[in-house]
């Protein structure tokens, strides 16, 4: 994996693509707060690639969603800057080549399975998170 950042990736551009991704997932605010926002252009500014972060926000989400049923309940995600411990782990570790496209697959998969077991399906604008 690089550990730079693509040369023709503009900073907003990078921004809104991380704030995207954070927003996106299970357990996060409908919209990101300005420290937030930070965070993403402290990432892009450290030239860590786009790629990663989406690893690490899928890893460390993925790592909560699949916990024994008996466990304690976690509280919702509030910033983005809980995503930072796992953004390091990867970049001390780099995942392998094709780890993210598995890690998205998982993602779908338990997207589908909670879908299906509430027959509904979410809406990011009415507020359900």
């Amino acid at each position: 994996m690089s550990t730079s950042a693509p040369p023709n990736l503009e900073p907003a551009t990078y921004v809104a693509a991380v704030i995207v991704l954070y927003v996106e997932l299970p357990e996060t605010p409908l919209c990101a707060s300005v420290q937030d926002q930070r965070l993403a252009r402290r990432l892009h500014d450290r030239n860590v690639p786009l790629r990663l972060v989406e690893t690490a926000l899928l890893l460390a989400s993925l790592r909560r969603l699949i916990r024994p049923a008996e466990a304690l309940p976690l509280p919702p995600i509030r910033s983005l800057a809980y995503f930072q411990p796992v953004i390091d782990e990867l970049l001390d570790h780099p995942a392998p080549d094709h780890y993210l496209e598995y890690l998205r697959f998982k993602m779908r998969r338990i997207a589908d399975e909670s879908s299906a077991s509430a027959n509904v399906q979410k809406n990011t604008f009415s507020g359900d998170r």
